[in-house]
């Protein structure tokens, strides 16, 4: 069995064998957290009228309640590592480094963090099996990179890409995202119902003549439209919050570049993001090729993005570039 292909290792380990200065602040909710969790405010709500109707539905006053509270404490397993391990495994598909890997990895995880001054054993460092070059802050304590970032990226690359990825957890983007996510998953299950059973409804009536479908759309329209006009500060919010929580993840993929930047990491990183260009430029080099043109997202879909296009981060780097005066 062939051994994988393993990149140089050119980091400059500034604190290898020497004391690790530790800060009192590990991590925190900085202003982009914050404003994630501002956000899923009116989904919160919705999720909460939700819970409550369907606990007190089937258990009664007395059970309801207790389920209702006991969902509203779920919040806290965000926190827990073996559920977050759990998470991790069962729904991300990540998996434990094996040695060879956690010999490659764990070095240069304990540089990035010796530079932050942040305890590197808080987080878990995992693995996913992929051809793309990527990493990811997953629930509140777990470090992700891909089989192809660990093998094939130098050693300051992946340093880079490490180094972004802590910065989203000591900015508190990863928890503040998943307990956003987790509390307003009882709101989405409820909407992906209603939206099938309009679905259905509009079948069955289609049957019976265009008049009954008519009617229908007319009903279902007055009702969207009373909630707009009754819960004006609900429906609101809940139509805007998804662009909103796009701008949110933007400012936090700036936030965690300035958090690599400042570590040291500014031209390992700006290569990472030619490299993803430079991948971005090829794709629609082949489309052209094959007479076919790649999809460009309109100015809706730009609204929604949770990333930055690569020129705008490499931007945001480059006062990180220009040498001291």
């Amino acid at each position: 069995m062939p051994h994988p292909v393993v990149a140089p290792d050119d980091l400059d380990y500034r604190h290898q064998g020497s004391r690790i200065h530790v800060a009192h602040h590990q991590r925190g909710a900085d202003a982009t957290a914050i404003g994630q969790l501002a956000t899923q405010v009116p989904s919160f709500l919705v999720s909460l009228g939700v819970v409550a109707a369907v606990s007190f539905a089937m258990f009664g006053t007395v059970l309801g309640w207790l389920a209702l509270l006991a969902w509203l404490a779920s919040g806290a397993l965000v926190f827990h590592r073996p559920t977050e391990l759990l998470f991790a495994r069962r729904v991300l598909k990540l998996r434990a480094p094996l040695a060879e890997e956690r010999a490659r990895l764990e070095p240069i995880w304990r540089e990035v963090t010796a530079r932050a001054g942040i305890e590197g054993d808080t987080y878990e460092l995992m693995i996913e099996n992929s051809t793309e070059l990527n990493a990811s802050a997953a629930a509140g304590h777990v470090v992700s990179v891909t089989t192809y970032a660990l093998n094939r990226i130098p050693s300051s690359n992946l340093a880079a890409v490490l180094a972004h990825e802590l910065g989203h957890h000591t900015g508190g983007h990863a928890w503040a995202g998943l307990l956003g996510y987790w509390y307003s998953l009882p709101g989405r299950i409820a909407w992906a119902l209603t939206r099938w059973v309009v679905r259905i409804a509009l079948a069955v009536s289609q049957v019976f003549s265009f008049l009954a479908t008519g009617l229908l759309i007319l009903f279902m329209g007055m009702v969207v439209v009373a909630g707009f006009l009754v819960a004006w500060y609900i429906t609101i919010p809940l139509v805007v919050a998804p662009y909103l929580l796009a701008y949110a993840g933007r400012q936090g993929e700036l936030r965690a570049d300035q958090a690599a930047a400042a570590l040291g990491f500014a031209p390992e990183l700006t290569q990472v993001l030619h490299h993803f260009q430079a991948e971005e430029d090829a794709a629609k080099a082949y489309a052209a090729a094959q007479g076919k043109r790649l999809k460009e997202p309109g100015g809706l879909a730009k609204l929604l993005s949770s990333h930055p296009d690569n020129y705008t981060r490499l931007r945001a780097l480059e006062p990180y570039l220009r040498p001291a005066r």
